[in-house]
């Protein structure tokens, strides 16, 4: 069940009050799950249940995304401050420095967060930041076409497109490499997500020019690459390898840029293990 978590973050006019919707089961390690831009936490859904076994496994809606507010006057979208923000809600959730998985914009936040001191662990699934500048535009172009269809798709035809799986693979083909396996209310509720979410042009803006360079001694790294993401290049994956030599690079075999609902239990081995499973075995 979504529940609500508020928190005071600094700002150069003084504190703000940021709310962030989240969904918590399970018991165990503290294991802290991101999603990718124009997205929600129930994107992780068809995994967090595998993951709730042996984890404490808190999902939540980034700010300006799925439940969760627009973040208030002050507050950016830029890395620095979504990292200081999810901090804080770590924070007032009482986990401390949790492992930390995410997807896509919620991969480079967890990276970002790894690099800050904020996680145990750190698991990217196809994370922004390794792209070149002509692949940023792309993944760009085509995100914002994702948010135009969205917005101007009529609430019924969304749904009607959503009970066949060439209809879902229309609305969802790019980030997914098996769209028919996601249930058509899931895919109604993301293209809502997408076209409700107040955060998405400031992020989307905040990317521009963005990479990641930074190496991270000492610290868990898994990065994973669906080896069908038509979104985000699996030859990034290399690229980050380079970075982060310590990382644990792993193809996700026949997934696409969101591999959660592809397959669910290859994820869920891939952060269990990336989130100290493998040594705990």
């Amino acid at each position: 069940m979504t529940d609500t978590v508020s928190f005071e973050v600094a700002s150069a006019g003084g504190p703000r009050t940021v709310t962030l919707a989240c969904e918590r089961r399970g018991a165990g390690e503290p294991l802290l799950l991101l999603h990718g831009i124009g997205h929600h936490l129930q994107a992780w859904e068809p995994v967090s249940r595998i993951l709730a076994a042996d984890r404490e496994v808190i999902a939540v809606d980034l700010p300006g995304f799925g439940s969760s507010p627009a973040l208030p006057e002050g507050l950016e979208y830029d890395l620095a401050t979504v990292t200081a923000v999810l901090g804080g809600a770590c924070e007032a959730l009482g986990v401390g420095r949790p492992h930390v998985a995410g997807n896509s914009l919620g991969g480079l936040l967890a990276l970002e967060m790894g690099r800050r001191g904020l996680a145990r662990s750190v698991t990217a699934l196809s994370p922004g930041g390794f792209w070149s500048p002509g692949e940023w535009r792309y993944a760009a172009s085509v995100l914002r076409v994702m948010r135009e269809g969205a917005t101007r798709l009529p609430l019924p035809v969304v749904r009607q497109l959503a009970r066949s799986a060439a209809g879902r693979a229309a609305l969802t083909g790019t980030i997914y490499a098996r769209p028919g396996r996601r249930a058509p209310e899931a895919v109604v509720a993301e293209t809502l997500a997408l076209k409700h979410a107040p955060g998405f042009g400031a992020t989307l803006r905040a990317g521009a020019g963005l990479t990641f360079g930074d190496d991270l001694p000492g610290l868990p790294v898994t990065v994973a690459w669906g080896d069908r993401d038509r979104l985000l290049f699996p030859r990034q994956g290399v690229r980050a390898k380079r970075v982060i030599p310590g990382a644990r690079l792993v193809r996700l075999r026949g997934c696409g840029h969101v591999p959660m609902n592809d397959d669910p239990a290859l994820v869920a081995r891939v952060v269990r293990d990336g989130s100290g499973g493998a040594a705990r075995r």
